[in-house]
């Protein structure tokens, strides 16, 4: 696909500064930029690229003030990286927006609905009284259990799974093999030392515009609902227990795991193979540091976690330079206690 400068400018609300009807159908790396491409510049080291490299068109901030002569066209924008951002979002959407129609064979319960503009892929299977919003995009090999509910531009990729009861709002991203709504890790312990398991009646909600990364797990709620609000962005390979809420326009990384019941505010962030216990609370733009492990209430918002068992960043950064010279410190210790 092609566009013109003044085109791709339009979507980012940005100005071009050269010739705006050469046109782009390629987004490249600015050091590797060839004709016919599209850069952006957001970091200052990458400057000195801006002024030899061959793409047709480079991305800017409003504040960038070239100190010679460039070969290439520009398109100033308030922010590079944002802008850029924007781009590949929407390259993105118009290429998996383009699927359309059902592919055979692929099966769907005569009892569910469906809107229009609907893409189902081979091998994909609806259940038993699903809603399935406009413009919802199944991909082959695809899921869908009983009672399910898919708001419009939603995307389910290929090989996710998505249980009974389900809720999904409109414009989320299930990737491959994420599993939404399995049943959660619940057993009783029984006096003859075996486990009994305890039946998963609840369901799992997302809202709007919350992404799921490829092999993530999303467990049902024992009763209730396990609610992924707004804007959550879930990397690949993270554990959500029966239950748990999470607040908006919060991120998880990869490997990361929260136990049943545990509620995470708004705006947080939570680094890779952070561990998080059960029926705590984690407060609004709280940061969880990677390899984290928290095991007890966040109660205080806007704080940075690190270290296991989780402590304040600055406690945790004093600790660690004591405990990374224990062994002078020991050294030194020997040998007063030879002195005395």
């Amino acid at each position: 696909m092609e566009f013109s400068l003044a085109q791709i400018a339009t979507i980012l609300h940005g100005k071009v500064e050269g010739d705006e009807n050469q046109k782009v159908f390629r987004l490249d790396k600015i050091q590797e930029g060839k004709p016919g491409g599209i850069s952006f510049l957001s970091n200052e080291k990458y400057t000195p690229f801006i002024y030899e490299t061959e793409a047709t068109a480079v991305i800017v901030s409003e504040d960038f003030l070239a100190k010679k002569p460039l070969k290439t066209n520009i398109i100033r924008v308030k922010d590079a990286y944002n802008g850029f951002t924007m781009l590949l979002e929407a390259y993105s959407m118009m290429i998996k927006s383009g699927k359309e129609g059902i592919e055979e064979p692929s099966y769907m319960d005569p009892t569910s609905t469906a809107g229009s503009q609907i893409y189902r892929g081979a091998f994909s299977y609806i259940g038993k009284d699903c809603q399935i919003g406009n413009n919802v995009k199944i991909y082959p090999h695809a899921f869908i259990g009983d009672r399910v509910k898919l708001g419009a531009n939603t995307i389910i990729h290929s090989g996710a799974r998505i249980c009974a009861d389900t809720v999904i709002g409109e414009n989320c991203e299930i990737h491959p093999g994420a599993v939404i709504g399995s049943d959660g890790f619940g057993f009783a312990p029984q006096s003859d030392g075996t486990y009994k398991a305890i039946p998963q009646i609840g369901n799992v909600i997302l809202e709007d515009q919350v992404s799921v990364g490829a092999n993530s797990t999303i467990d049902c709620a024992t009763m209730g609902s396990t609610i992924i609000r707004k804007g959550v962005k879930i990397d690949n390979q993270v554990q959500i227990a029966h239950n748990v809420i999470v607040g908006e326009n919060t991120v998880i990384a990869s490997q990361a795991g929260i136990s049943g019941s545990t509620e995470i505010g708004k705006n947080c962030i939570i680094a890779g193979k952070a561990g998080i216990v059960g029926h705590i609370k984690i407060a609004d733009n709280t940061t969880i540091g990677a390899n984290t492990g928290i095991s007890r209430s966040i109660t205080k918002p806007n704080q940075k976690i690190f270290g296991y068992i989780g402590l304040d960043l600055k406690n945790f950064l004093k600790s660690y330079s004591i405990f990374k010279n224990l062994e002078g410190l020991e050294k030194r210790l020997k040998e007063l206690e030879k002195k005395q």
